[in-house]
C-alpha cells in the first residue's frame, strides 16, 4: 500500500470525507485529496498530525513497517487493538487466547 492508500483506508473506517478531515485538520482539501491521490506527500508536522489524528503511527502511514513486527497483518491487528476500549482490549485478548488453545487443541 501506499500513503495516499493508507489515508483513504483510514478515512473510510472512520466514513469521513476528505473535506471533513481538512477542516478539522484546517488543511486545504486540493492539498488533502492530493495525498490521497497519491500525488503529494505531507511534511513532517502535517504527517505528524494525521497520525496523531487516526491515532495510528506515521511508519502506518508511511506504509513503513519494523523489523520487529513481521507482518502487515501483526500491524493491523495492533492498529485496530489501540482502536478498542480498555473493556473490548480485554475481550479481544481473551477471544485470542480461546483462538491460540483451538489452534494448540487441533495440533495435538
Amino acid at each position: 500500500m501506499s500513503f495516499g492508500n493508507n489515508l483513504r483506508k483510514l478515512l473510510e473506517e472512520r466514513d469521513m470525507t476528505q473535506k471533513e478531515l481538512a477542516k478539522q485538520l484546517n488543511i486545504a482539501p486540493s492539498t488533502l485529496g492530493s495525498y490521497v491521490q497519491n500525488a503529494r506527500e505531507p511534511d513532517f508536522a502535517t504527517l505528524i498530525l494525521l497520525a496523531d489524528f487516526f491515532d495510528v503511527s506515521t511508519d502506518y502511514l508511511l506504509d513503513h513497517y519494523e523489523k520487529r513486527i513481521s507482518s502487515q497483518k501483526e500491524n493491523e491487528l495492533l492498529r485496530v487493538f489501540r482502536s478498542l476500549t480498555e473493556e473490548q482490549q480485554h475481550i479481544c485478548i481473551e477471544q485470542c487466547k480461546v483462538l491460540m488453545q483451538s489452534s494448540y487443541n487441533k495440533k495435538k
